[in-house]
């Protein structure tokens, strides 16, 4: 008996081994270069020819498409850019019962191709470059991990490198993959070049001006800086371009620095922090009493020798400091491009990234200098005392209806209940009342001068802020405002989004239905506007009974916002809110819509696109 056993055994284990053996030799492959001499900075196209055993299969690349990705590791990175597109035909697609869902697969002969950007630093030479073929080699029964070794050799030649040569090759290949996670969309812009890319990050910043969260910090410049303009030996020239440019560097650097330290979500992250808000919703109050006259913003004085200027009240330090809180307000509504910039800046690619918010920052603050400058001009004309006090005193009420909207900010992430809808609307209402009063001469604020007569132009401010604040307390008995005016206040209700991602995949399997998945923010300007002016258009409410709603926020409290901020940023590749994503039941990525956007046919064919797409086993 006990002989029988050990002949099983060894029999077993024989045919164990064989298997093994056998998958192991399942996959050979040649690699082929496109050419045989290459310049510094040109795009290199490495060839993997393979052949595949019958009865065996690979994974697909992409890795929302597969148990276990197949992709290709280059170990002399140094020679290469930080970013490279692998190019596959289209993967066979399989139901898996063990699993519960579809893979996606290769079998018999295919190419692969790694499109890759040699480095502009590299020498001209000869190099042997080495990397691995890393994939999981199947067969029914079993799987075992293969790690392939392959190398060629790089002839670099000293030049310019051609242009022919220096973009994404294009293929017939429907579906690719980055290969360090980063966004094709950067990628494809980055491939165009330096300049093409400085200009499209020029123009994401001219877009992003039209963002609503943008909009506070208008009276707040126009304020401060009329201030400014009043003190002595005060160049507005000067001024306004170190505001400019405080906003580029600070702009800049602290989404860089913030995204290397805590991640692509930093910046974001910081701007959202609820006491961050209550901060700025502070620093706006102390801000509107000074405009109101009474007292002068003074920096400490251990601050202000270093200023460059120790004659003025604020200085450098002060103006940099309106600079750090112009770039606190815009983060709270990042837009997809700098939520991608920020991405690729934590995965630890810097050239790109800089360059990027840079240009981006640069046209952002652009025609903030403006704003800077005219109010300064302007509190030097003369006889402008009297009437340049009640533009300050009416800014002053404006930056402490502002206040409110970040106090609320906080309210909704800490959950008091207190700063709602209703509280905001009626404080904005009463703040507007009172400004009217005051153009009309019912009060007065230290500075004023005595009003013997009120002009034209007086009387017709007042009437228009009146107007406004009826306007306004009419949304405090349910009548809805403009969006613009409703995206800026908190939340009126509670909607029917499920708020978890696993409950939405069950619904989805037992309805048969994609998920939408809308990675929103309590602080969320943007947000607000997309669910105002686009979620309520009757054609998308129709297109949404054909989906499993489901609302991810990213910017609370509690373990789970941390948990859909982390999805977002190294599944889908962005931190920017509002971003739109619609999965398959089996948790397959069917499309992704990227942020704010006005144009509302644009949302509807995203969606119209999807259910087609998931209704014919498209994805």
């Amino acid at each position: 008996m006990k002989n029988t056993i050990t002949f099983l055994l060894i029999f077993v284990s024989a045919i164990f081994n064989q298997d093994i053996k056998a998958l192991e030799n399942c996959v050979k492959f040649n690699v082929e270069l496109d050419r045989d001499d290459y310049f510094q900075g040109e795009n290199l196209y490495l060839d993997f020819n393979i052949k595949i055993d019958s009865g065996f299969l690979i994974y697909s690349v992409h890795p929302d498409k597969s148990l276990s990705p197949t992709y290709i590791d280059i170990i002399d990175s140094t020679y290469f850019k930080n970013y490279g597109i692998i190019h596959e035909p289209n993967p066979k697609r399989k139901f898996d019962e063990g699993f519960s869902q579809y893979i996606y697969y290769h079998k018999n002969n295919f190419k692969l191709t790694y499109d890759l950007v040699l480095s502009e630093l590299i020498n001209p030479g000869v190099y042997k470059i080495n990397g691995f073929l890393n994939y999981l080699a199947c067969e029914p029964t079993m799987c075992i991990p293969k790690y392939d070794e392959f190398e060629f050799n790089l002839n670099i030649l000293e030049g310019e490198k051609r242009e022919n040569y220096s973009t994404f090759i294009e293929t017939e290949y429907s579906d690719y993959y980055i290969s360090n996670n980063e966004n094709t969309e950067l990628n494809k812009e980055i491939s165009k070049g330096l300049f093409s890319f400085i200009i499209f990050s020029i123009s994401m910043g001219f877009l992003a001006l039209l963002t609503p969260c943008v909009f506070p910090m208008i009276p707040i410049t126009v304020s401060y800086f009329t201030k400014e303009g009043e003190k002595e030996n005060r160049n507005p020239l000067k001024s306004a371009s170190i505001y400019a440019l405080g906003i580029i560097v600070i702009f800049s650097s602290l989404g860089i620095i913030l995204a290397l330290s805590l991640g692509a979500s930093g910046a974001q992250n910081l701007a959202q922090n609820p006491w961050i808000n209550l901060f700025i919703a502070l620093l706006f109050v102390y801000f509107a009493f000074s405009l109101f006259g009474y007292y002068e913003i003074q920096i400490p004085s251990f601050l202000r020798q270093y200023s460059l200027q120790l004659e003025s009240k604020g200085g450098i330090l002060g103006i940099l400091f309106m600079s750090l809180t112009f770039t606190l307000t815009s983060f709270t509504c990042t837009v997809q491009f700098v939520g991608l910039l920020l991405v690729a800046a934590s995965a630890g690619h810097y050239f790109w990234p800089i360059i990027g918010m840079l240009s981006f920052s640069t046209a952002f603050a652009f025609p903030f200098f403006f704003l800077a400058l005219f109010p300064q001009y302007l509190s030097k004309l003369p006889k402008s005392g009297g009437w340049l006090n009640s533009v300050k005193v009416t800014m002053g009420f404006l930056e402490l209806a502002a206040a409110f909207k970040f106090i609320s900010n906080s309210d909704l992430v800490w959950g008091w209940d207190i700063f709602t809808r209703f509280t905001v609307l009626l404080i904005w209402s009463f703040i507007l009342l009172l400004i009217c009063f005051y153009l009309f001469g019912l009060f007065k604020t230290p500075h004023d001068s005595i009003i013997t007569r009120l002009s034209k132009m007086r009387i017709l401010y007042a009437v228009l802020f009146l107007s406004t604040s009826i306007y306004f307390s009419s949304g405090l008995f349910g009548y809805k405002l403009h969006v613009l005016v409703e995206s800026y206040l908190p939340p009126s209700k509670v909607d029917n989004w499920i708020s978890s991602l696993d409950e939405a995949l069950i619904l989805s399997k037992a309805e048969n239905k994609p998920i939408l998945i809308d990675f929103t923010g309590y602080t969320c300007t943007n947000c607000r506007w997309m669910e105002l002016y686009i979620f309520e258009e009757n054609e998308v409410q129709y297109l949404f009974n054909n989906f499993i709603l489901t609302k991810l926020y990213t910017d609370g409290k509690e373990e789970i916002h941390k948990i859909n901020q982390k999805m977002e940023v190294e599944r889908f590749g962005t931190a920017a809110l509002p971003f739109y994503v619609i999965l398959s039941p089996d948790n397959k990525e069917i499309a992704t819509f990227p942020g704010m956007n006005k144009n509302k046919q644009k949302f509807i064919d995203f969606l119209e696109i999807s259910l087609f797409d998931f209704k014919n086993d498209k994805y």
